[in-house]
């Protein structure tokens, strides 16, 4: 999905400097038929590169383009993504896509990543196709909760992947994941899991519930959280949860990663109530700015009360194209008011980025201005979460 590029060393190869033409001549096209001609042949070169695994090249034409025309860019990554997510080689007679329906949980426990049992499968699936899915959808979904670290790595392991449950979709089964060797999940009290699943339908018909006329996002999001939500919460025992609408698999992972922003607020603030028996009108925040050479994230420092010690924090990250000029101050302290924290501290400094030695932990502003590890008070018995995702 997209995110800030970082700039690497190398000359650009020809297939690099060829996608950098065509996505120049896309952006520069002045009509649809002059968009047809670019789509057909930025498309067709994509479609080799994903099934060649072709990473590098795929980054190296990012990474050019991110800094010499942001607009060029922009076709780009919107192609290299839908053309990874839509297994276009699975069918000739069906549109593919690669789905994802993200859950938003926070628990003082390990979040589960986890295989799913047949007869939970069989719940989600009613309740997808009844309230997400267009009528003639053929769906395939993974029999496994994703944490973000297990998730496929990387474009082309993405197209790979919607490619092997592209083709499950067609012959109408699920895919069973094989879980030997899958990454570990690391221990966050707020954190994303991913259930992922591919849809197939004749060419040229509705994916989802809201194309037909009868259906918006809104009602499909209502029953989605009611009925899927459901079938889901025994998958995560022990935690609060919030799902998010099921949509295109890079769509609802950037969807997911927004949400899951205030989402770890409201996560964190529970859990100092829960933890400590601390009302939120009991709780503090700092917020302050953090800088690499550029402004990269908001970090909020929770104490008690009269205390100075940070208890807990939240990391609020920018995305996508958010800088300096985005009101992501005021939306962090809308959302920490609508949980009742009422006191407030800003800070201005420009604090740099920087993490514990020991454990990896972001350091979190006090109310003297300092950056500082989060401890839970020393009467706290059991080890909880130390930070958030």
């Amino acid at each position: 999905m997209k995110r800030p590029r970082q700039k690497r060393r190398g000359g650009l190869g020809r297939d690099a400097e060829n996608l950098i033409w065509l996505a120049t001549g896309l952006a520069e096209s002045g009509s649809r038929a002059e968009d047809r001609y670019w789509d057909r042949l930025l498309c067709d070169s994509l479609d080799r590169i994903l099934e060649e695994g072709g990473e590098d090249t795929l980054n190296a034409a990012l990474d050019h383009l991110y800094a010499a025309d942001p607009r060029a860019y922009d076709e780009l990554a919107d192609y290299i993504e839908s053309r990874a997510e839509s297994a276009s080689g699975v069918s000739p007679d069906h549109d593919v896509l690669l789905i994802a329906a993200p859950v938003l949980a926070w628990s003082r426990y390990r979040i589960p990543s986890n295989t799913i049992s047949s007869a939970v499968l069989a719940n989600l699936r009613v309740h997808m196709q009844a309230h997400v899915l267009a009528d003639k959808v053929k769906l395939a979904l993974a029999d496994f909760l994703f944490s973000p670290d297990q998730l496929p790595q990387g474009y082309c392991a993405t197209a790979a992947f919607a490619a092997e449950l592209g083709r499950a979709a067609v012959a109408g089964k699920d895919l069973h994941i094989d879980t030997e060797g899958m990454p570990e999940t690391a221990q966050f009290l707020s954190d994303t899991r991913y259930l992922l699943a591919a849809i197939a339908v004749p060419k040229g018909e509705a994916l989802f519930a809201w194309q037909q006329s009868e259906r918006t996002r809104e009602q499909s999001m209502t029953q989605w959280r009611m009925q899927g939500g459901a079938c889901l919460t025994p998958l995560l025992p022990g935690c609060a949860m919030e799902v998010v609408l099921p949509e295109a698999y890079f769509a609802a992972s950037r969807q997911a990663d927004k949400d899951s922003r205030p989402y770890a607020i409201r996560a964190s603030v529970a859990f100092l109530g829960a933890e400590l028996d601390m009302p939120a009108a009991n709780v503090r925040a700092v917020i302050a700015p953090f800088y690499d050479r550029e402004l990269e994230e908001y970090r909020v420092g929770l104490t008690l009360r009269g205390k100075e010690e940070v208890v807990h924090g939240v990391v609020w990250p920018l995305l996508g194209a958010e800088d300096e000029t985005a009101d992501s101050h005021s939306e962090i302290e809308a959302v920490l008011r609508d949980c009742g924290v009422t006191e407030i501290v800003n800070l201005e400094h420009r604090f740099p980025l920087e993490y514990c030695d020991d454990c990896g932990a972001p350091l979190y502003p006090s109310p003297e201005g300092e950056i500082v590890h989060a401890e839970m008070p020393d009467e706290h018995g059991e080890q909880a979460p130390r930070h958030l995702h």
